[in-house]
């Protein structure tokens, strides 16, 4: 069983910055592709980034690109999200997510092809 805990959010103002942790346990030898999606009120869950352990490959959504970065630090198993100039529309629940080696190279963008969930950490934006 893979843990997934998420940590960093809070509030913001436009223009503004934070930065998202999750920190993984249990049997994180076995997890590959880590990823971040967000869901705002009254809307669907939505993919912002994923990565790999391994080869460290990123994909970004294309509201995150450029203002989003994703990262890892496998001695510490934990994988953040650094967030910059921060939109109001930034605003919801951000949770981190885990998948388990597949007999394909995993789809980051897909959360069908995540196996592992956290619990999600509020994130609101301000003017």
């Amino acid at each position: 069983q893979v843990q997934l805990v998420e940590s960093g959010g809070g509030s913001a103002q436009t223009g503004g910055s934070l930065r998202l942790s999750c920190a993984i346990s249990g049997r994180t030898f076995s997890t590959n592709a880590m990823g971040w999606f967000r869901q705002a009120p009254g809307k669907d869950r939505e993919f912002v980034a994923g990565i790999r352990w391994s080869g460290s490959s990123t994909y970004y959504a294309g509201s995150a690109k450029g203002r989003f970065t994703i990262s890892g630090d496998n001695a510490k198993n934990t994988v953040y999200l650094q967030m910059n100039s921060l939109k109001l529309e930034d605003t919801a629940v951000y949770y981190c997510a885990a998948g388990r080696e597949r007999t394909y190279v995993s789809r980051l963008w897909l959360s069908s092809d995540y196996d592992y969930w956290g619990q999600g950490t509020q994130v609101t934006v301000s003017s």
